[in-house]
């Protein structure tokens, strides 16, 4: 095999699964993990159910790919921090990063959020083992960004939760921030002025000032 073939073969496998997950997100979304089925989510992508059975494994194996793959879209903008990056950037960055990719991915969202009030049933190994190590790795960077007087010395995990949990509300509760704003959705104006308002909130809770982040 050429180096070109394989390269075509991974690039058909890549968008084949790209497009497993958009059906699987929609049919977990829809029906939950109990009422979705290989073959719904099978005639979503158009594919027969061989092909979700060859690709990813099982229900369950494709159930967990999705989940995880919300929460790595999520927390991408954190990998590469260090303590030499500025941390109103990266705490700004994150909070609309994450505010976008909620209402880019609403299903995705929504789906973890209904796996959490589960009890995690199918992310309880994930959620203690490798994003408990991840939070930590990151927490040790917020840490010292607060040694070097960047920010103040707050607890790095209670800011991670409190910028995930900020964040998806818009997302979860949609129907009742809209129905409050007297809205059918949330226009970009008001994306914005949530993300504005999120920084200014989290950012002086840090003791981060304006001049440290950079304006958008």
């Amino acid at each position: 095999m050429t180096a070109d073939t394989a390269n075509q073969e991974n690039a058909s496998r890549d968008r084949i699964e790209q497009t497993i997950l958009s059906a699987a997100e929609q049919v977990f979304s829809q029906h939950g993990y109990r009422g979705a089925s290989l073959q719904a989510i099978a005639d979503q992508a158009k594919l027969p159910k061989a092909n979700i059975l060859y690709y990813m494994g099982s229900k369950q194996a494709l159930y967990v790919r999705l989940l995880n793959r919300m929460m790595n879209r999520w927390n991408a903008v954190l990998e590469d921090i260090t303590e030499d990056s500025d941390p109103g950037q990266v705490l700004s960055d994150f909070i609309r990063t994450k505010m976008m990719l909620g209402q880019r991915y609403p299903e995705g969202s929504k789906l973890f959020a209904a796996e959490i009030l589960a009890g995690a049933p199918f992310l309880k190994e994930y959620l203690a083992g490798e994003l408990k190590e991840w939070v930590a790795s990151r927490a040790v960077i917020i840490r010292q960004w607060a040694q070097l007087g960047k920010m103040d010395d707050v607890d790095p995990r209670w800011l991670i939760f409190l910028i995930w949990s900020a964040t998806q509300h818009y997302t979860e509760y949609s129907a009742q921030v809209t129905g409050i704003l007297g809205e059918e959705a949330l226009s970009e104006a008001d994306l914005a002025s949530i993300c504005q308002f999120l920084e200014h909130v989290i950012l002086k809770g840090c003791g981060i000032t304006s001049s440290n982040a950079t304006s958008h």
